[in-house]
């Protein structure tokens, strides 16, 4: 058994496909096939159901591949303390960011990184919550930008900042005349609109309104896919939503907003990536961007109160 073994056999779960595991680990399809076939034969098991389209991992080879992603995390971090990681920021870093974040925070703060570490690549993507997590936890991607707290045993996380959470409504909705007196007592489930399953954002709106379920004062019912679908649905029917502030443009959409009384409900924004992560300078030195990108208010206080998402 091999260190090489172990990475063909890591790639084939990822892409669930020989030959673009094989182009993943820069090596020919007939030579991927043939090393994880005499990994089977010398362990004496089945690690990939062949009959199965795509393929997929055997009951054992779930277990076994479990243990080879761990050894081979082990691995790069030893070779990492070895070759002084900590403080090298050189390299090409996978980073998952959530829907309701990445258009709004991504174009503050990206540009002027990438400027500043021209040696350090971020592939970003798109990406709700479970993905993110799971891809951590299985090195799928390196570095996660999320609402938090997470509670996984496996990933650490770096608070960020605490977004606001504003009410955004149709300019004719009483609900705007109450600024800066607004509670969560205010607020109805009747035309309140929300995101799809799957966003956490959507988990923490409900969270804040501390309802249930929706209301059906509308004879159709839409869960948008992004912020913007709902702020163009609200702007042209009817009804409220939240949104993070990060999302509010003060020019064009003043007279849609308003915010809730203190203490403001809030969520955080935090990195996450697996413990056993080395590239310490590289968090810091993103934290640093983000940070000085965003506004002031944003630092925690006892203003805020944060909303949970899990």
């Amino acid at each position: 058994m091999t260190l090489q073994q172990l990475q063909y056999v890591v790639a084939l779960d990822n892409y669930r496909h020989f030959v673009k595991a094989a182009q993943s680990c820069h090596v020919a399809q007939p030579t991927l096939t043939l090393q994880v076939k005499k990994l089977e034969d010398q362990i004496s098991v089945l690690l990939f159901d062949r009959t199965s389209k795509p393929i997929k991992p055997t009951p054992l080879g779930e277990v076994f591949i479990l243990k080879a992603r761990q050894i081979l995390r082990d691995i790069n971090q030893l070779k990492g303390l070895v070759n002084d990681d900590l403080n090298n920021l050189e390299g090409t870093f996978k980073v998952g960011v959530i829907p309701t974040l990445a258009p709004y925070l991504l174009p503050r703060f990206l540009s002027d990184f990438a400027a500043q570490f021209p040696e350090t690549r971020l592939e970003v993507m798109e990406m709700q919550s479970a993905a993110i997590i799971e891809g951590l936890e299985n090195d799928l991607i390196d570095i996660g930008l999320l609402a938090t707290p997470l509670d996984e045993a496996n990933i650490r996380e770096v608070p960020l900042f605490y977004e606001p959470f504003l009410i955004y409504s149709n300019e004719e909705n009483p609900i705007l005349k109450k600024k800066g007196k607004i509670t969560t007592k205010d607020l109805k489930p009747e035309g309140l609109w929300i995101l799809g399953q799957g966003h956490c954002f959507r988990n923490q709106t409900l969270n804040v309104c501390q309802f249930d379920e929706l209301g059906k004062s509308r004879n159709f019912h839409i869960e948008g896919g992004s912020i913007e679908t709902l702020k163009r649905m609200i702007q042209q029917s009817s009804g409220y939503t939240l949104i993070p502030e990060l999302s509010y443009l003060p020019k064009e959409e003043k007279r849609n907003v308003v915010r809730f009384s203190e203490p403001q409900p809030v969520r955080e924004i935090s990195l996450a990536v697996h413990k056993n992560f080395t590239k310490e300078q590289l968090l810091v030195e993103l934290r640093r961007s983000i940070n000085s990108h965003i506004p002031d208010s944003f630092k925690k206080n006892k203003r805020f109160i944060t909303v949970n998402w899990r």
